[in-house]
């Protein structure tokens, strides 16, 4: 709910209703309950299809701060697809001069430790983690690297980024 202050006006009377709007409202919201949102999965060349599993976000807003979280659960019927993965964000982001990271953590056969990736003026996340346990080198998060994916593993991540509005 957080938005630009009132312009007040000489000789405008102060009201508890008034006050109440741009203050204790205004405060509220910043110390509210995240809000969920419904993020979209997708794959560069064959998108992957979720089945029974489950991926949920949810975000808190202030201003133009944006803090995302998103947890995804694999199924029995959850397929891979092919290419690199990315998730939708809430907002889209500023256009900036930078790119904004936040750490992503894969729990499959191992613990994955990785980054999310949103490029200026993006609308999605890329992931990447270590190639293998014996390369350390990053990539992108494909449904074989770093490992195959399978049923109960968890990916999670935590952005906090700049938005466009």
């Amino acid at each position: 709910m957080t938005f630009s202050p009132r312009t007040w006006l000489v000789g405008e009377t102060v009201t508890a209703a008034l006050l109440n709007a741009e203050i204790r409202d205004q405060l509220n919201s910043m110390f509210s309950a995240w809000t969920p949102y419904t993020p979209a999965w997708t794959a560069a060349t064959t998108n992957p299809v979720l089945g029974n599993g489950s991926l949920t976000g949810q975000y808190i807003k202030i201003g133009r701060t944006c803090t995302a979280t998103l947890i995804l659960t694999m199924g029995s019927t959850t397929t891979y697809g092919s290419g690199n993965y990315s998730f939708s964000l809430p907002f889209q982001a500023a256009a900036a001069t930078v790119s904004y990271l936040g750490t992503a953590r894969l729990g499959a056969a191992r613990i994955w430790l990785g980054h999310v990736v949103v490029s200026s003026g993006g609308t999605v996340v890329t992931v990447t983690f270590d190639t293998s346990p014996t390369d350390t080198r990053g990539t992108n998060w494909t449904g074989a690297i770093p490992e195959a994916l399978a049923a109960t593993h968890t990916f999670r991540f935590s952005l906090t980024y700049q938005t466009a509005t």
